[in-house]
């Protein structure tokens, strides 16, 4: 059940990491739920560093961190993947 929540979660930061970035991210749905995913476990390494990894109530702070991690990992992800793809559909070409 774990790996379901985490799999939605990613998608629900992926998404709306994609939404928050300017201009058109060119990536497939299934590399938006590993790039949110991934930015997940950014934001809770970063918040387990600050000591807010876990509050009483809803932990605000960290779910902040998972989309701040998630916009870095979404926009760092989209411009490798656009570079991969254009550099195999360059080769291709010639």
């Amino acid at each position: 059940m774990n790996w379901l929540w985490a799999i939605i979660l990613g998608l629900v930061l992926g998404v709306i990491a994609r939404a928050l970035i300017p201009g058109k991210q060119a990536i497939p749905l299934w590399l938006t739920v590993i790039f949110g995913m991934l930015g997940s476990v950014l934001g809770n390494w970063a918040a387990t560093g600050i000591g807010v990894e876990d509050t009483k109530g809803v932990d605000w702070t960290r779910h902040l961190l998972q989309l701040i991690g998630a916009v870095i990992v979404v926009g760092v992800g989209s411009r490798l993947w656009a570079m991969v793809r254009g550099r195999k559909h360059g080769h291709q070409r010639a």
